[in-house]
């Protein structure tokens, strides 16, 4: 019993279970990191899962990746206000251009978490299982993606 309760949340009492996904500007899901029980770090989960990337590429990264700069790449973050202070116009626009595109992760993530079986209480004690149908979730995600885009190329 001790084991399975690493995995739920002691607020909203229901399990946890965590993933890092990379997307592209397109809303299709590139890379899935390995499902991690409990209250993890995002940059944990990155640190843990090194990825090698191709040179001259942008990232467009949420502020929970904050001290996350992979080699060979341009790392775009929206920048906090700080304390006591405002940020300037600049800052404000440059924060709502990047927001403006990061959209695309989140709708992406929304698009895994369609299926009612990844957002919700996950009973199944099968070690591995769940990692499995988070893939699944993806790749289904990624293929009504795929016939969206055809449908309107037609």
């Amino acid at each position: 019993m001790k084991n399975c309760r690493k995995n739920v949340s002691v607020v909203k009492k229901k399990h946890c279970l965590k993933n890092d996904l990379i997307s592209s500007l397109d809303k299709r899901i590139l890379w899935l990191s390995q499902t991690y029980y409990g209250s993890v770090h995002d940059k944990k989960i990155c640190d843990e899962q090194p990825l090698r990337l191709p040179s001259g590429i942008f990232i467009w990264q949420d502020t929970g990746f904050l001290g996350h700069n992979p080699e060979n790449a341009t790392v775009l973050m929206p920048q906090k206000k700080p304390k006591g202070k405002e940020l300037s116009q600049e800052e404000k626009s440059l924060n709502k251009e990047i927001s403006s595109i990061r959209i695309g992760v989140e709708h992406a993530i929304g698009g895994a978490k369609r299926w009612r079986i990844v957002k919700e209480t996950f009973r199944c004690r099968k070690f591995g299982f769940n990692h499995k149908v988070m893939r699944i979730a993806c790749g289904l995600h990624n293929f009504l993606n795929t016939l969206n885009a055809n449908a309107i190329a037609i």
